[in-house]
């Protein structure tokens, strides 16, 4: 028998050693490449998901300040301050708003925090604290400062349009965002406001933890 015989019948018998090795080696390196694509691609769906929405609570408590009179304690600017607020600390004071420039009467005066806390959560269908017990619902959960106590408000919004409302003096399990605003007299010219919003995601599970997002606005 010729050598060229001899080893074309030890190919045709099957596959060595060597061979299944090598195939196996491929597959493997194939498996764990398409697993760490998904894995990454998750995590990028998933921290996406979270700066939208740091967005979009930006945008919703701009809204929610432009909606203050010019002369209320949420959005004034007393007397002698340039500003009101921080974005780089928790501030809680008492605003008092300048005089009326028509009669001279002294301004309004409250207990304003310039952040809150904003849990997000999606409830399950039939969930008791949803407006529709057939469907499921969005809740928003704000904290905010309330004569010294920390109060949580949620908002619960269900897909056929219903809104509910609740408020408690326990925090839920994870408020996932922090929201801290300033408020700039005369910014950036003359007889106007710049007011900007800084939201910090809190969030252990996505990363990069800690992702802000800023959104400012001018009013008068």
């Amino acid at each position: 028998m010729s050598k060229s015989r001899a080893l074309r019948q030890i190919r045709d018998g099957g596959f060595t050693l060597l061979e299944v090795m090598v195939a196996i080696f491929v597959l493997t390196v194939g498996v764990v490449s398409v697993a760490a694509l998904a894995g990454t691609m998750m995590t990028t769906g998933n921290r996406s998901k979270y700066l939208s929405l740091e967005a979009s609570l930006a945008s919703e408590k701009l809204e929610e300040l432009n909606r203050w009179p010019a002369n209320a304690p949420p959005v004034c600017v007393p007397t002698g301050n340039a500003s009101v607020g921080s974005l780089s600390s928790d501030v809680l004071q008492t605003t008092q708003c300048p005089n009326s420039p028509v009669d001279g009467s002294a301004g309004a005066s409250d207990s304003i925090a310039y952040d809150d806390d904003v849990s997000i959560n999606y409830g399950a269908t039939g969930n008791t604290d949803c407006p529709s017990s057939t469907g499921a619902c969005f809740s928003e959960t704000v904290a905010n400062q309330s004569g010294g106590t920390t109060q949580y408000t949620t908002t619960y919004h269900s897909p056929d349009g219903q809104v509910s409302f609740s408020s408690s003096t326990t925090a839920p399990i994870n408020m996932t965002f922090h929201r801290r605003w300033i408020i700039e007299a005369d910014t950036p010219v003359t007889g106007v406001r710049r007011v900007t919003v800084l939201v910090t995601l809190n969030a252990t599970n996505v990363q990069p933890n800690n992702a802000q997002f800023q959104m400012s606005m001018v009013r008068p």
